[in-house]
């Protein structure tokens, strides 16, 4: 995954949020900054100085201009500022590779010291938000556990209006269920369970944490139950899903599924029809696709 970090200069504010993702060596991730207007100035005196303070250097750092061929190689943008991300989005850059890193941090330019460690101390707290929520593609799905339980009987509570128990669960899992977890290294982010009769596979719970959500988590999950049913040669996996989550729906129709039925007032509070979604799956004699 290509993380691009822009700013105005580039010689304040990006480069620390570069030389910070950069610190952490997350897998498979690189990093870079930018500036819409640099002109390649070295990286500001107060920005190296309190990153250094935090063990990083990025002393070596020169101002580059953003140009279309980074933009392309980009797989997500991170702006400092919403008028940078607007900037961008009216020069055609997809709105879906564009975020605001916190929300917005404001410009340290021409500041005090103390300044400086305030922008630098802002920037990496939104980072590590980002990192826990899976942003830069840190998620991890592993199958369910005893640690797991009592978060996922909270999640069950906010996500459903008939939640399951800490038992429901683990009787579930026992009876032959299959459940996968997303987790990061300090947060269990939600959960999918799948439950096979013959060559058939019933997608029984999918949830995620609200504050994790549109980050890929329920597409990892759904991914690995797809995997699951692979390699158990399952014809399809089968799901319900309230007919007014217009949300859910398309995620799992990018992913294959197809409405093939209604349940006529299956769920309650509040009252609604269910849709029954399904995703078929083909094999062949040499290998297993889906």
């Amino acid at each position: 995954m290509n993380i691009l970090f822009v700013c105005t200069g580039n010689t304040c504010r990006s480069p620390m949020a570069e030389g910070y993702l950069r610190s952490k060596e997350l897998s498979g991730v690189n990093v870079s900054s930018r500036g819409l207007t640099a002109d390649g100035s070295p990286v500001s005196a107060n920005s190296a100085a309190v990153m250094k303070e935090a063990g990083i250097d990025i002393s070596r750092h020169v101002s580059r201009q953003l140009t279309d061929g980074d933009i392309s190689a980009a797989d997500k943008i991170i702006c400092m500022s919403p008028s940078h991300a607007a900037v961008l989005l009216s020069a055609g850059v997809p709105k879906e590779k564009l975020s605001v890193l916190g929300g917005g941090i404001p410009d340290p330019f021409g500041g005090s010291i103390e300044i400086y460690r305030n922008c630098r101390d802002l920037i990496f707290s939104a980072v590590d938000r980002l990192a826990d929520q899976g942003f830069f593609g840190n998620i991890r799905i592993v199958p369910l556990e005893p640690r797991h339980i009592a978060a996922l009987t909270k999640l069950e509570k906010i996500c459903f209006s008939e939640p399951w128990s800490a038992e429901g669960i683990t009787e579930a899992y026992r009876s032959g269920s299959k459940f996968f977890v997303a987790e990061n290294d300090r947060h269990i982010i939600g959960y999918a369970g799948i439950k096979p009769v013959i060559d058939e596979g019933y997608i029984i719970n999918i949830a995620v944490f609200p504050a994790y959500r549109r980050q890929g988590a329920a597409t990892a999950l759904l991914n690995k139950i797809f995997d699951f049913a692979a390699e158990n040669r399952l014809s399809f996996v089968s799901l319900e899903v309230r007919a007014s989550n217009s949300e859910a729906v398309s995620l799992y129709e990018k992913l294959g599924f197809k409405t093939e039925g209604r349940r006529k007032d299956f769920y309650k509070n509040p009252r609604e029809d269910a849709l029954i979604m399904t995703k078929r799956f083909k094999y062949s004699d040499e290998n297993t696709k889906h």
